[in-house]
């Protein structure tokens, strides 16, 4: 599995125009799931996400998790993650899971990051097209891929 995190300071994700998903001070979570991966690949990344200290403590250094500043969640799926632009100039996904393969570890890594953050995680629409909407603070962006553990 690939993530790309984003501290924000709000974030939200629309469907045909409508918001199904938002969120205030957290992070917004584009999850690719890649074939070979697994619930422990998962299980992994929730407590990565869940333990990584990007906010801000009160001298302004990043020593805080989203528990510490009751931070909040907005989950995406996002198989492009998986992109093999090796090439040519189309990208190819031959990595990324099929739906029947993401669609639960999707389903997996969003109740498991509900359990571990005890806070508030929203999401998308699995393989809809979604307008994501985002003020990231900082700005700070992280890559993590659990087959770098």
């Amino acid at each position: 599995m690939k993530i790309v995190l984003q501290r924000i300071t709000k974030a939200s994700v629309s469907v045909d125009s409508t918001v199904v998903g938002e969120i205030a001070k957290g992070m917004l979570i584009l999850l690719g799931v890649g074939h070979e991966d697994t619930k422990e690949d998962a299980d992994w990344l929730v407590q990565k996400v869940t333990g990584m200290r990007i906010f801000s403590d009160e001298d302004g250094k990043m020593n805080l998790s989203s528990k510490d500043v009751s931070g909040e969640f907005l989950v995406i799926s996002q198989f492009t993650l998986h992109a093999s632009t090796k090439k040519g100039n189309r990208p190819s996904y031959i990595k990324a899971a099929r739906p029947e393969v993401a669609i639960p570890l999707y389903e997996y890594f969003i109740e498991q990051l509900k359990t571990v953050s005890q806070g508030k995680v929203a999401t998308g629409e699995f393989g809809a097209d979604m307008q994501v909407s985002l003020i990231n603070d900082g700005p700070v962006t992280i890559v993590v891929d659990s087959r770098s553990k």
